[in-house]
């Protein structure tokens, strides 16, 4: 079934539309199923557990960290990961280029847009953004900014959940015009999971993260 959906999927997805499969609390199993279906790159919540999976899994898997970051426990992925969705305040950007200092490489991040209702998500305010400068001036040379990652409001209006996600958008151009208007790898905006993925589309998305329409509903009495 994990095969079949990921073929459907991708049968569904624009071209130039990445898939990350979200493999939180799903065994190792699962995970290969979907890598003999052809997925590469997975999604990973919770730190520990994407260190011991990534220690047994197939090396040519794209790891993408898209958890709330935690300064302490950046040493157990920052070695191998791919790409850090929701990077959300200077604070973190820093504590990322510290970590891929010790580490001696260069790692991918997004950064998270706070445009949902809730106050309970995480972000930079698109305020923050609007400020080109800002960033430009941060001494960085272990971290490269890829794009951004937004969720939208959780609700079943669908035009409040189009509206966030063209929000994220808009800044993503914004950003593309000005203040990384000279870095071609500025090409990634992170939106749509599995319940508002082809709407996330529809606004401008270049990369979903889709776990249950994957594999299937979690057993969050498992968590890591």
């Amino acid at each position: 079934m994990i095969a079949e959906n990921i073929l459907h999927i991708k049968e569904r997805l624009p071209e130039g539309v990445q898939l990350v499969a979200v493999s939180k609390l799903k065994p190792v199993e699962d995970i290969m199923e979907a890598y003999r279906a052809g997925q590469r790159a997975f999604g990973e919540n919770y730190a520990t557990e994407l260190r011991d999976k990534a220690a047994v899994l197939p090396k040519d898997i794209e790891w993408h960290f898209i958890g709330h970051l935690q300064g302490k426990q950046l040493k157990y992925y920052i070695p191998f990961v791919s790409m850090i969705h929701g990077v959300d305040s200077v604070e973190h950007l820093e504590e990322v280029e510290k970590a891929a200092a010790k580490a001696g490489r260069v790692v991918d991040v997004l950064l998270q847009v706070h445009v949902a209702q809730e106050e309970t998500k995480f972000g930079f305010a698109p305020a923050d953004l609007a400020e080109p400068g800002r960033l430009a001036l941060l001494d960085l040379p272990h971290v490269r900014i890829r794009g951004l990652m937004g969720m939208a409001s959780h609700t079943d209006d669908t035009e409040r959940v189009r509206a966030d996600f063209h929000e994220v958008r808009t800044f993503f151009d914004r950003l593309k015009a000005t203040a990384f208007a000279d870095t071609p790898w500025f090409d990634t905006v992170s939106m749509g999971m599995s319940h508002d993925w082809t709407v996330a589309v529809e606004e401008g998305s270049t990369l979903v993260r889709l776990g249950t329409s994957i594999f299937g509903a979690r057993d969050y009495s498992v968590k890591k």
